[in-house]
């Protein structure tokens, strides 16, 4: 299976379509009237479509288990042609589109095998996945370029006794997203240099900065300080989810005195310092947290 262990959770959604075709007028008016042999069609079929949702992963080897939490199922009758749409949803860290194609397919053919005995060329046609939400797909940078910065704080790396390993590994995953970094300094943990560093790049209309390092309990660690006293606006929901996200993974995160806001119009998150921590942090925040410029642009317009 696909580790989607670094993931989050968030609403899933996926709606799929197939469509039976039937023969003749008769057929269509067996379905609405309900005297099928077999039964109440359009009742069965939707029953058969919850099971094969849930059955999806015994059945496909890579489909992860998910918790569905709504199954829909509704059909639209055009001339010869039932269309089936069936809907899922989950709160979860993948996708439900397979779990949704999955289950029209079975709506389909059980409406198949149950009108087979009055029309013997019912065909099923078009079986496929009509939108899905959630995840990644949805969020992402607003149009045009980000003017982004990454900051090292560390008395250790400034003083070339250490390599840079957590700066790049935020570049790295920025870089993956197509956002291009323009400034990447390594400084000390010293709060006139961070906030000389930040009044700099909010001078010259930086969108973001991502500072690594400095967030721990050590009594040198005083990076959170240092952005604090500048922030215009706190936005504790930031760190309060990636924390939570790397609590999930090593308790630990607890720790971490992490900080984000806004400068003007400069969003600055602070990290911690260890790669394991800035790769947590990336993949908890990112892309969602690019949403506050789309807010901001659609404030300033």
């Amino acid at each position: 299976m696909v580790d989607i262990t670094h993931k989050i959770n968030t609403l899933r959604i996926a709606t799929a379509e197939a469509t039976v075709m039937v023969s003749k007028p008769e057929t269509i008016l067996a379905i609405q009237n309900r005297v099928v042999p077999k039964g109440d069609v359009f009742e069965m079929a939707k029953a058969a479509g919850f099971l094969a949702v849930k059955k999806t992963p015994d059945l496909l080897p890579d489909c992860h288990p998910i918790p569905v939490e709504y199954t829909g199922v509704n059909y639209r009758i055009e001339a010869l042609s039932i269309v089936i749409e069936l809907t899922v949803k989950t709160i979860y860290k993948t996708g439900v589109e397979v779990e949704a194609m999955h289950g029209a397919s079975v709506v389909a053919l059980t409406m198949y095998d149950m009108l087979k005995p009055i029309d013997k060329s019912v065909e099923i046609r078009n079986i496929r996945l009509l939108e899905k939400k959630g995840g990644k797909s949805d969020r992402k940078a607003p149009e045009g370029d980000l003017k982004i910065a990454v900051l090292v704080c560390s008395d250790t790396i400034s003083a070339g006794a250490g390599e840079d390993r957590s700066g790049k590994k935020i570049i790295e995953r920025l870089e993956a997203l197509s956002l291009e970094v323009q400034d990447y300094g390594i400084i000390r943990d010293d709060k006139d240099l961070i906030q000389e560093k930040l009044k700099g790049l909010v001078a010259n209309s930086y969108d973001l900065v991502l500072i690594s390092g400095g967030t721990g309990l050590s009594q040198r660690d005083i990076t959170p300080e240092a952005v604090s006293e500048l922030l215009d606006r706190e936005i504790p929901g930031i760190a309060e989810a990636a924390r939570q996200y790397g609590q999930q993974r090593v308790p630990t995160s607890m720790l971490s005195r992490s900080v984000a806001g806004l400068i003007q119009n400069t969003l600055v998150i602070a990290m911690p310092g260890s790669t394991g921590a800035v790769t947590e942090y990336m993949d908890a925040l990112f892309p969602h947290v690019l949403h506050v410029f789309s807010v901001m642009q659609g404030t300033r317009h």
